[in-house]
Formats: structure tokens, sequence, C-alpha cells
């Protein structure tokens, strides 16, 4: 799929079709997912996705942590949306990056921003103990 081309949108019920090892997609963060390929080289095995076949799998993705580098991996097997009637809202569909390409972008921009309140509060602490 081309960056310009609009993404295809599927039913959830189209997605539910696809459940078996022969054809496997999830629906994560209301995005549809072709994880067919990938289910030898899955490191939590292949039941674990087979488990999910064919439906909504944002809350199991999300209870693992998956890293920045898995998260990258997605792209690769993004294949269309789920249409925006049936879209659901949970706290992680807002918090997740609208486009998934956009994950290590803004990743590290937290971590910055922790570390430098701890820096500046450190320095605050030590400077007034010493006046």
């Amino acid at each position: 799929m081309s960056s310009q081309e609009a993404p295809k949108t599927f039913t959830r019920a189209e997605v539910a079709k696809h459940n078996s090892n022969l054809s496997l997609w999830l629906i994560i963060h209301n995005k549809v997912y072709d994880v067919t390929k990938f289910m030898e080289e899955h490191p939590g095995g292949e039941e674990v996705l087979l488990e999910m076949a064919g439906k909504e799998a944002t809350e199991a993705f999300e209870d693992v942590g998956h890293s920045a580098d898995a998260r990258s991996l997605m792209i690769d097997h993004y294949i269309g949306d789920i249409e925006k009637s049936e879209f659901t809202e949970t706290q992680e569909t807002r918090l997740f990056p609208t486009n998934v390409q956009d994950t290590n972008k803004s990743g590290s921009n937290m971590s910055t921003i922790v570390v430098v309140l701890i820096v500046a509060v450190l320095s605050y602490i030590f400077l007034s103990k010493s006046s």
C-alpha cells in the first residue's frame, strides 16, 4: 500500500473470517493486520496469534507490553482499518499513535522529559540545602 493510497477498510465480520493458520488477521487499535506469514516467527508462538485470530486483539497486545521494535514490525503486516462505524474507543486507542510509523519518533520524547524533570528536581533540592 503506497503512502498516498487511502487505507482499505474492513468490517469486523470480514476480519472474523480470517481465523485460521491459512489466513490470520488481527484487529489492534482499529487497524487490521495480516499476520499469517509472521506466525512462525512470532516470539510468543503461533498459539498466541491463533487464539486471537479474526478478533479484536488490542487488549492482549497491550497487556504483553510489546517493545518499540515489535511495534515497528507491525507496519509490514498492516492491511487496512476497521470501518469507522465499528471503531472501538479505548484509552489505548487514544494513546496509540494514529500512524504506526510514528511510534519510534515519539517514544524517546517522554523519556527525555522525565530525565530533565528528575535532574531539575534533584538540582533544586541540592541547591536548597547548600544555601
